[in-house]
């Protein structure tokens, strides 16, 4: 299993991808800050000097229709914020 699913591409995060060389991912719940900073390295060819990881709580979602109300929520995620070494940057946008 893959620790990064997918990187985080927001306005917040392209900038501060460009002032400051952090970058976004979503990882495994699961996954720690020692092996979320090899996986970037190894998949990126980069040195990391820093990881900040949170779990994003799911938020509660209702639904009105016509026959009834839907209730649910969505997943509950962990974000990595990952900082570069100064002068290595990744290329996100390259396999859009």
């Amino acid at each position: 299993m893959s620790i990064i699913i997918r990187p985080l591409i927001t306005e917040k995060m392209t900038a501060q991808s460009e002032k400051e060389g952090r970058y976004g991912f979503v990882v495994d719940r699961r996954s720690n800050k020692v092996e979320i900073r090899q996986a970037v390295e190894a998949q990126f060819n980069v040195k990391v000097v820093g990881v900040r990881t949170m779990i994003v709580r799911g938020n509660e979602r209702t639904r009105y229709t016509k026959s009834n109300i839907l209730r649910g929520s969505t997943s509950t995620w962990k974000k990595a914020i990952v900082t570069l070494a100064k002068g290595e940057s990744i290329d996100l946008y390259s396999n859009l």
